[in-house]
């Protein structure tokens, strides 16, 4: 199973929004409550918003057989936006992919440091990567309180 990664195309803003949803979703109920899950990713879906900020952001699309199958975005700064997968295709490497192709952009650019607000599921993901947490932070969405951390991995 090949991951192929691209440039990020309007006409998958669909695909990837619907990745995010199913990515938050999907997530286990012991580390976000149904409440916690759906302020995350409220429905109905506003695929227009979604559009919207995929055509502001750099995002690289990852593929498997020519199927979009997750997405990542950073910030000039080095602020990772997004990192998801597919839940039908986490734990196959996908993550770790985008990852690598964030931090190889980060450094050509010449980036001394990476960041993140990391939920309870990524934080282990990042954490494997080199990154450190800074804070524990509470996030409000949707009159719903979110626990994240941010961290940070310094580039060698």
């Amino acid at each position: 199973m090949a991951i192929h990664l691209r440039s990020y195309k309007p006409i998958d803003a669909w695909r990837l929004t619907d990745i995010f949803y199913n990515s938050v979703h999907a997530i286990d109920a012991r580390y976000y409550s149904l409440q916690e899950i759906n302020a995350w990713a409220q429905l109905p879906i506003d695929y227009l918003h979604w559009r919207e900020r995929f055509d502001a952001h750099s995002v690289q699309v990852a593929e498997i057989d020519g199927e979009a199958v997750g997405f990542a975005a950073m910030e000039p700064d080095g602020y990772i936006d997004w990192i998801y997968t597919h839940s039908d295709y986490q734990r196959r490497g996908v993550a770790g992919a985008l990852y690598t192709w964030l931090e190889q952009r980060a450094r050509a650019e010449g980036l001394t440091r990476l960041s993140v607000h990391a939920s309870h599921v990524a934080r282990p993901f990042f954490e494997r990567q080199g990154f450190v947490v800074l804070a524990e932070n509470e996030v409000e969405r949707n009159g719903v309180t979110l626990i994240n951390w941010l961290m940070e991995k310094t580039l060698a």
